[in-house]
């Protein structure tokens, strides 16, 4: 059963790049202190999350902070190394925290996994966005299909 508006996030071990190498850290640690907007792609370096969904928060970063907004995250079931040099492709800078959830535990436990095996690419995380105030569900929208329409920034911009 999925995550649902008014509920806390669960607390599982994601990584982040640091300066040193991947850093472990909990999702409430990182995501439970005031407003923020996390967002789920599929997969780093796939077309859509590459060329829409990640790009349009990192344009319109400044406008979620303007509401708020203080940590914007973007999450995949993918290793720390991968989220890193496709948030360096991305030219992420501070504005988007790269958040490696390698094992699809976080995806597992909101219930938002799901299964792209058949394209080769195995358990993943389902498409959404999400408004977190201190690590309560306050906002969710979930991809009924592999398009981006309800979990865009543009969508979470008029959440907001």
């Amino acid at each position: 059963m999925a995550i649902s508006v008014g509920e806390h996030i669960p607390d599982v071990e994601l990584r982040v790049m640091s300066g040193n190498g991947p850093r472990k850290v909990g999702s409430r640690e990182l995501l439970g202190k005031g407003k923020v907007v996390l967002f789920a792609v599929p997969g780093a370096f796939t077309p859509t999350c590459s060329d829409y969904h990640l790009p349009g928060f990192v344009l319109r970063a400044e406008e979620l902070k303007a509401k708020g907004v203080q940590t914007i995250a973007c999450i995949s079931v993918n290793d720390p190394f991968v989220m890193g040099a496709w948030g360096s492709a991305q030219h992420t800078g501070d504005d988007v925290v790269m958040v490696a959830d390698g094992n699809g535990d976080f995806a597992r436990a909101v219930g938002l996994e799901t299964d792209a095996s058949a394209g080769g690419l195995g358990t993943r995380s389902k498409r959404y966005a999400a408004i977190l105030d201190d690590g309560v569900v306050s906002f969710l929208a979930v991809e009924s299909d592999l398009g981006l329409q309800v979990s865009s920034a543009e969508a979470v911009l008029a959440a907001l």
